[in-house]
């Protein structure tokens, strides 16, 4: 035990710990800590956009939103990324006053208080083991159909066996190396933006040719009017558009390990939402142009399959190039998904919101280790579990990823309001992109989040139209996941009072003082305390 009357410092590069304020379990020799300025801006940039899987989430909503809202596909797209560069807005500001890797669970806490903070981190946690198992089945399924292995792609324990050991390979590789991982992001994320990008221009120029083999319709500067569709089918295609652009802010949770941690992660957030912006309006256009309306609702059902049909539509026998572009997404994103649910607990761990063991720190990797295994681990526990119900189950539980992310991001933008009061009033700019911004942003995905409950308790509105309690399956999903962190918060508030005790705090004027790590915050205990 050691207290401190005075400011006290860790080895980290942005501890802040509280003046006046007992700092516990110091040890004599300094913990380890995350690698600092292990990747830079366009690493950085590469996992934001990596974690939101973009070849795969157009595959898998682009015929369901056509379906909802015809040719305005491409407005929606546009529409759905108003709230997200709004939020990525707040995650800019947040990550400045305080770059913790632990992100909404850190800054909710500073702004909210711990109860609504550690909901917040539990949320992040939670989308990652939902996902993670998902993912990588889709880079094994399209890996196997590139390759023309067609038969192995359609036997489930194949296909099983091999997602299994793609998620261990990706988590030791985030465990062993943040820079290896980091390099292999670029190469990847290259790799699919350019296959995109090829397909987009060949279906493109094909429709102005004429030599479509489908109903080709030519693309029209009304195509980005979201509102043409109106009504329920335009809120339906808003609650898919939104989410096919979450994940960017993985680059974030890296802030710890990144060059000018208050600085370069928040920029490579705000800038994934751009270059997601730019590609899925470029597909969006030309899938819609190539196939027409008629044929991309008939498929709606088929998800990612219409992206392989339309594939061998356009590119014919190159169509393996969309295919290595989902195969690659996936696989991307499976890496990426582990970073921003491994990082978080580890922020939780060291403020004492969850067991001690999730901050270890691998001493030689410097990296979250026992966070990342166990988000592996858990997410494929729950892949083959939910996969053994029902391949709908196994859909129903990534629409419960909705709620959860509405939910996260809604509290991000609320918290960066509150937490910076005292500068929205300060001048034009910290009213519009601290202030309104980032309310607007959270007003938005509260209300889709309000839509997609009403949406997902009817039983009909679900994969296969089976009921579960008599709901929906993603919301009774979502609620249980809801229930047992609301069981396991009660659990750690009883084993371990400290985090409890913290109060919500405001970031100081910036007339009076800086911004920034390098003036830390009396009112704010251990945001970066190690365990």
């Amino acid at each position: 035990m050691r207290r401190a009357g005075f400011l006290f410092t860790l080895t980290h590069p942005h501890t802040l710990h509280q003046r006046g304020t007992m700092v516990e379990d110091t040890p004599r020799t300094p913990a380890a800590t995350l690698k600092p300025n292990a990747i830079g801006f366009v690493d950085a940039l590469a996992i934001g956009l990596n974690a939101t899987s973009p070849a795969y989430s157009l595959a898998a909503v682009i015929g369901p939103i056509v379906a909802l809202v015809g040719v305005h596909a491409p407005g929606v797209m546009l529409a759905s990324f108003v709230p997200m560069v709004l939020i990525a807005s707040a995650f800019y500001y947040l990550n400045r006053s305080d770059p913790d890797c632990g992100t909404t669970f850190s800054w909710v806490t500073r702004a909210l208080g711990p109860t609504a903070g550690w909901l917040g981190g539990w949320a992040i946690t939670m989308t990652g083991v939902l996902v993670v198992g998902s993912l990588a089945d889709v880079a094994v399924n399209f890996g196997l159909l590139a390759a023309g292995l067609d038969d192995l792609a359609g036997n489930t324990l194949v296909r099983q066996t091999l997602t299994v050991l793609l998620i261990v390979a990706m988590a030791a590789l985030c465990v062993r190396d943040t820079q290896a991982a980091a390099r292999l992001q670029n190469v990847l994320v290259l790799l699919q933006t350019l296959c995109l990008f090829v397909f987009a221009a060949v279906a493109l120029y094909r429709v102005h040719a004429g030599t479509g083999s489908l109903d080709a319709v030519r693309p029209a500067a009304g195509w980005l009017d979201p509102f043409g569709a109106g009504g329920p089918a335009l809120t339906g295609g808003l609650l898919l558009g939104v989410f096919v652009y979450w994940g960017w802010e993985s680059a974030v949770n890296l802030s710890e390990e990144t060059t000018d941690p208050s600085s370069t992660p928040g920029r490579a957030g705000i800038w994934s939402t751009v270059v997601l912006l730019a590609t899925y309006v470029s597909v969006a256009f030309a899938v819609v142009a190539y196939a027409g309306t008629g044929y991309l609702t008939s498929h709606a059902d088929d998800e990612e399959a219409v992206f392989a049909s339309l594939a061998r539509e356009v590119l014919g026998g190159w169509d393996w190039i969309v295919l290595v572009a989902v195969a690659t997404s996936a696989l991307a994103s499976t890496q990426t998904t582990i970073i921003p649910a491994s990082r978080t607990a580890l922020s939780m761990a060291r403020r004492h919101a969850l067991p001690r063991r999730f901050g270890r720190i691998h001493p030689r990797h410097r990296t979250p280790a026992v966070s990342t295994w166990w988000v592996a681990g858990t997410g494929t526990a729950w892949y083959l579990f939910i996969h053994w119900i029902s391949e709908n189950a196994l859909a129903d539980s990534l629409t419960a990823l909705s709620l959860l992310i509405a939910f996260y991001y809604a509290l991000t933008g609320i918290a960066c309001a509150v937490y910076h009061r005292r500068r929205i009033t300060s001048g034009v700019r910290e009213f519009l992109l601290i202030g309104v911004g980032p309310l607007v942003g959270a007003g938005l995905l509260i209300w889709l989040l309000a839509e997609a409950v009403a949406d997902m308790a009817d039983p009909a509105n679900s994969a296969g139209g089976t009921s579960w309690f008599g709901l929906g399956p993603p919301l009774v999903i979502a609620l249980g996941l809801s229930l047992v962190g609301v069981l396991v918060m009660l659990a750690r508030r009883a084993a371990s009072g400290t985090f409890w005790t913290e109060r919500p705090t405001v970031c100081p004027d910036p007339k009076h003082e800086p911004e920034g790590p390098a003036a830390p915050e009396p009112a704010m205990s251990g945001a970066s305390r190690a365990s």
